[in-house]
C-alpha cells in the first residue's frame, strides 16, 4: 500500500468522525432530527461494506464473525441509539484500515526486493546504446546494455567478451564472479565490472529474480491454517457472545445492556491480528534472506518434530575440494579441464564451483560452451567446439565422484572431499536440545556418512547411499510414524523429498531448480544457521498470532461480562473495543521486526 492509498483508506473513518462531531454539535443546539440524520448517514457509509460482505458469506455458506457487528448495528438502530451505531461503523471502517496498513507494513521488505530490479533497461543496437525500454517489453533475443553498478533485470547470455558479476543476492557469496562471452547471467545480480551487453534468454516474468518475488507474493495470498484456526475460535467466541448477551437481557430486560455486550465484541481482533502476524513473519524472514513461499509453512514449521538433512551444502561446506583427478583419455589434462570448466561455469552447484576453481588453479584455457543444460539428479551437459559432453555422478567407489563423458566414453574422473561447516556441530546440538528428531539422508557411502556423524558428536539417525526415491521413502515412513517433518536440502535431487515433507527447506543458489520449486522455504545462500533462524521466526510469528487471539478474546470477554451487569454503557463499550483492536494489531505488527 502506497502513502497515497493509506491516506485515501483513512478518508471514510475521518468522514465518519466528522459526522459524529457534527451530530453532537447539532444535539447541543437542540436539532435532534438533524443529528439523527447525520448519524444514520455516517452509519450507512461505514457499514455498507460490512453488510455486503455478510450477504456474500451467507450465499457462500461461510461463517463470518462480522455477524456480531451487523447485529450490533441493527440493534443500535432499532433502539434509536444512533450514536452507538455510528461509533460501531467508525470501529469497523477504522479496523479494516488498520488491518490494511498493518499488511502493508508486513509487505514492506517484499516491495524492497522487487524494487531492486530496474523498471527500464537500455537496449543495445547497432553496436551502441539505444533507447530505454520498459523491462516488461523486452523480448527473448534482444540485447540490453548494463553499466557498472547496475542490477541485471533479465536472465541472459553475456554478449560482451568478459564481465565481473556480483551474485551475492542469489548465492550469498561475497566475491565477484568472472564471466566470459557466452556465459549465463542471472537477474538480480550486479555488474561490478566494465559496462556489458547481455542477450536476453527469458522475459521478465520468467526471470529467476521475478520467481523469487512471486514466491513471496503467493504466500501473501494464501490463507494459512492458523487463520482458519482463528475462524474456529471465532465460532466459539460468537456463541459465547450471544450467550452473554442473552444473559444480559434476562437479568436486565434492557436492550441497551444487550447492545453494550454486542458492541464490545465488535469487531473481533482475531480476524484483524492473525493475518498481520503471519505476514509479518514472511516479512521478517525475507529480511534474513529466507523466502517463505507459503504462509502455511510458518504454522507447520513452528510445530515440527523431525528434521531431515541432506549432507552436502547443508551440514558440510558445500564447497568440496577435488582430492583426485584422473585422465582416462588421450587428451591433455588442461584440455579436459577446459571442457569441464566451460560447462560447469554455468552452474551454481557446489561440485561445479570446485571444478571451475580446480581448472583455474591448473591454468586451463578459457573456452566457450553452448546449449548448456542441467539434468535433475543427474548432471550437466553442453557442447564445446561442436562436441557434446556430459558431466554426471558416477556410481560405485568411495565418496563423491563426477565423470566427464563424450557420448558414452568416460574421459576423466573428478573425486571430491567435503568439510564439515564450522557451525554445524553447534547448530545440530541446538536443534537436538529443542527436542527434534534429527536425520541425515545422504548419497555417500556408509563409511563416510558414519564418519560425519562421529564428527558431529550427536545422536543423529543416518541413511547412507540414498537415491532421491530413498529419501522420499524415508520421509514417508517418518510421517506415517506421526512425525511433523521438515526436509533441508541444497540440490535438484532433493526435490522429491522436499515436496513430500510437511515443510521443505532448500539452500538454493539457482532459484529455478526443481528443488526451489518443490520447497516451501528457500534460503538465499548456504548459511546453515538460517535453519535455526527460520524455525525461530516461525515459532515467534505463530506465538504472536496466538497471543493476539487470546489477548483479544480475554479482554473482550471481561468487557462483555461487565457490560452484561450494566457497568459499561454502549458508547463506552464501543470505545473500549476499539482500544482492544488497536492493542492486538500493534502486538501483531511485532512479528515484522
Amino acid at each position: 500500500m502506497s502513502k497515497a492509498e493509506i491516506i485515501t483508506s483513512f478518508k471514510i473513518p475521518f468522514v465518519i468522525l466528522l459526522g459524529i462531531c457534527a451530530s453532537l454539535a447539532f444535539s447541543f443546539f437542540h436539532f435532534p432530527l438533524a443529528a439523527a440524520a447525520i448519524l444514520l448517514a455516517v452509519t450507512a457509509l461505514g457499514s455498507y461494506d460490512l453488510y455486503k460482505e455478510i450477504i456474500v458469506s451467507i450465499f457462500q455458506r461461510k461463517f463470518a464473525l462480522d455477524y456480531i457487528a451487523v447485529l450490533a448495528v441493527s440493534v443500535s438502530i432499532a433502539t434509536q441509539e444512533y450514536l452507538v451505531a455510528s461509533v460501531i461503523a467508525l470501529m469497523v471502517s477504522s479496523g479494516k484500515t488498520l488491518e490494511e496498513y498493518g499488511a502493508s507494513q508486513a509487505e514492506l521488505s517484499l516491495s524492497q526486493l522487487a524494487d531492486r530490479i530496474p523498471r527500464e533497461v537500455v537496449l543495445w543496437k547497432n553496436n551502441g546504446p539505444a533507447d530505454k525500454e520498459k523491462i516488461g517489453n523486452v523480448e527473448v533475443g534482444q540485447e540490453i546494455f548494463a553499466r557498472k553498478g547496475e542490477v541485471l533485470g533479465l536472465d541472459g547470455i553475456l554478449a560482451s567478451q568478459e564481465a565481473l558479476i556480483d551474485e551475492s543476492s542469489l548465492t550469498g557469496e561475497p566475491y565477484p564472479v568472472e564471466k566470459i562471452k557466452g556465459d549465463l547471467l542471472r537477474s538480480g545480480t550486479i555488474n561490478v565490472g566494465e559496462p556489458l551487453v547481455l542477450k536476453a534468454l527469458k522475459t521478465e516474468k520468467d526471470s529467476i529474480y521475478e520467481k523469487i518475488i512471486q514466491m513471496v507474493r503467493k504466500a501473501q495470498q494464501e490463507k494459512a491454517p492458523l487463520v482458519r484456526l482463528a475462524d474456529r475460535y471465532s465460532i466459539i467466541f460468537t456463541i459465547l457472545t450471544l450467550a452473554i448477551a442473552l444473559f444480559a437481557y434476562v437479568i436486565s430486560r434492557d436492550f441497551k445492556q444487550v447492545l453494550a455486550v454486542l458492541v464490545i465484541a465488535t469487531p473481533c481482533p482475531l480476524l484483524l491480528a492473525t493475518p498481520i502476524a503471519l505476514l509479518g513473519g514472511v516479512n521478517a524472514s525475507a529480511k534474513k534472506r529466507i523466502i517463505v513461499k507459503k504462509l502455511a509453512s510458518l504454522e507447520a514449521l513452528s510445530r515440527i518434530s523431525a528434521i531431515i538433512f541432506d549432507k552436502t551444502g547443508t551440514i558440510t561446506l558445500g564447497k568440496p575440494s577435488i582430492k583426485d583427478f584422473k585422465n582416462l583419455s588421450q587428451k591433455q589434462d588442461t584440455e579436459l579441464l577446459a571442457i569441464a570448466e566451460s560447462i560447469e561455469r554455468n552452474s551454481m552447484h557446489p561440485l561445479a564451483k570446485s571444478i571451475v576453481s580446480f581448472a583455474k588453479e591448473h591454468q586451463a584455457p578459457l573456452v566457450q560452451a553452448s546449449s548448456v543444460q542441467e539434468h535433475i539428479g543427474s548432471g550437466i551437459s553442453g557442447i564445446v567446439q561442436g562436441i557434446p559432453y556430459v558431466l554426471k555422478k558416477m556410481e560405485g567407489g568411495e565418496g563423491m565422484a563426477i565423470g566427464l563423458y563424450e557420448t558414452q566414453n568416460l574421459l576423466a574422473v573428478f573425486r571430491f572431499e567435503d568439510e564439515l561447516k564450522q557451525e554445524s556441530k553447534e547448530i545440530i546440538s541446538t536443534l537436538k536440545n529443542q527436542g527434534l528428531d534429527l536425520h541425515i539422508f545422504t548419497g555417500d557411502k556408509r563409511e563416510a556418512a558414519e564418519k560425519l556423524v562421529a564428527e558431529l558428536g550427536e545422536r543423529v539417525h543416518i541413511q547412507a547411499e540414498c537415491t532421491p526415491e530413498d529419501k522420499q521413502k524415508g520421509i514417508q515412513a517418518l510421517k506415517e510414524a506421526g512425525k511433523v517433518t521438515a526436509m533441508v536440502g541444497d540440490g535438484i535431487n532433493d526435490a522429491p523429498a522436499l515436496a513430500l515433507a510437511d515443510v521443505g527447506m532448500v539452500f538454493s543458489n539457482e532459484e529455478q531448480t526443481a528443488a526451489s520449486e518443490a520447497a516451501d522455504i528457500v534460503f538465499l545462500g548456504g548459511d546453515f544457521s538460517l535453519v535455526i533462524e527460520a524455525i525461530r521466526l516461525a515459532k515467534r510469528s505463530v506465538g504472536i498470532a496466538l497471543q493476539s487471539i487470546w489477548v483479544g478474546i480475554g479482554a473482550s470477554v471481561v468487557g462483555m461480562i461487565l457490560a452484561a451487569f450494566g457497568y459499561i454503557p454502549p458508547v463506552a463499550g464501543a470505545l473500549i473495543q476499539e482500544g482492544i483492536d488497536v492493542v492486538v494489531i500493534l502486538n501483531a505488527l511485532r512479528a515484522s521486526r
